[in-house]
């Protein structure tokens, strides 16, 4: 199972159904991504949770008028192929309309910010 895009479809798939949250089973990296997309303003609020014994933490979504804030997210590097970058082939998405996720060193960064600290590393996905 990949957590990663079980989140990641998760989000999608409820923005569509216009729901107000979602909740996801806690992993120190499945929040990082989703505190840095609540950061970059895709979604809102995350809180911790506990329920059935299992820690888990929920996801606020964000719409306007019925319009979801995310529209799409397509997954670049995935388990059966990782997809890694330098910092000079990292590449805008959307011509700047969206936003490219990494994983490098420094930890969760976007394509804008992997730019600025001069680093790259594995590509999660794509989100507009």
């Amino acid at each position: 199972m990949d957590h990663v895009s079980n989140m990641l479809i998760g989000i999608k798939n409820a923005n569509r159904a216009l729901r107000e949250s979602v909740v996801f089973p806690y992993s120190n990296f499945t929040y990082a991504i989703a505190d840095k997309l609540s950061k970059e303003g895709f979604i809102g609020a995350i809180s911790k949770k506990t329920r059935k014994g299992r820690p888990v933490f929920e996801v606020a979504l964000l719409s306007t008028d019925r319009e979801p804030k995310v529209t799409e997210i397509k997954r670049i590097s995935k388990s059966s192929r990782r997809m890694y970058t330098g910092v000079a082939e990292i590449k805008t998405v959307k011509n700047g309309r969206g936003v490219a996720f990494l994983s490098t060193p420094k930890g969760i960064l976007t394509d804008k910010e992997a730019r600025k600290e001069h680093v790259g590393g594995e590509v999660l996905f794509n989100i507009w």
